[in-house]
């Protein structure tokens, strides 16, 4: 029994499955996509991918050791020129598999599998990708993220004094018309007492002068009639 095992023989003996692999991987290269079935794709893109990785470095020991699997200079060529420069930046994950439905006759589940950076027609195509960046186990964060963290905590507080300012200036600016609406309405009732006041004392003075004249009057009946029982 073969519990465990994870490799697919897909029926084929071991020379068999070698120059079946070659010649998938060198078809994939040359056409960036290929039709086939999901087993062999997915058993495709565990001997392919290695190669895709050897590609970013152009070197002698790469380029033999990639032809000692493919045994095709053409693909090779493609693979280390073409292929090389464009999957640079890609940290691994170079091929996808999508299924296309079930084979007529065999009933055989079928896929692509393709190069992921040459299909133009997928979301998201054409993206710079950075670099891979070294994780740690440990989340610890850098000394350049700490400083960026406080450059930013620092901008946001400086981008709230900004704001709180000009609201400060709008709120004196609104508070002065209602001073000098205060100031106006003080001002008048001080006027509408001095005029009431002014008022008060003539109509006193009036007055006075009323009861004035009224004893002048009666001073001078009282006169006349003394001065008539007089000459009586």
């Amino acid at each position: 029994m073969r519990h465990g095992k994870k490799v697919n023989h897909l029926g084929r003996t071991a020379s068999h499955r070698k120059a079946l692999m070659a010649n998938m991987a060198s078809s994939l290269i040359k056409s960036k996509r290929i039709t086939t079935t999901v087993a062999k794709a997915k058993a495709l893109r565990t001997y392919v991918e290695p190669l895709l990785t050897r590609s970013k470095d152009a070197s002698t020991h790469n380029y033999r050791t990639v032809f000692s699997y493919l045994k095709d200079k053409e693909a090779v060529k493609e693979l280390f020129t073409v292929v090389g420069e464009k999957i640079s930046n890609r940290p691994g994950g170079y091929t996808r598999i999508l299924k296309i439905g079930n084979r007529m006759g065999d009933n055989a589940d079928m896929a692509f599998i393709e190069l992921v950076d040459f299909n133009e027609f997928f979301e998201g195509f054409g993206k710079d990708r950075k670099a891979a960046s070294k994780k740690t186990r440990r989340g610890k964060t850098s000394k350049s993220a700490a400083t960026a963290v406080v450059e930013k905590s620092q901008a946001k507080t400086t981008v709230n004094k900004t704001e709180e300012a000009p609201a400060i200036s709008d709120a004196v600016e609104e508070s002065a018309p209602e001073a000098e609406e205060i100031t106006t309405f003080s001002e008048t009732a001080e006027v509408s007492t001095n005029e009431t006041a002014v008022e008060e004392t003539t109509e006193n003075s009036e007055v006075v002068s009323e009861a004035t004249s009224e004893e002048a009057s009666n001073e001078d009946s009282a006169d006349s009639a003394s001065e008539e029982d007089n000459k009586a």
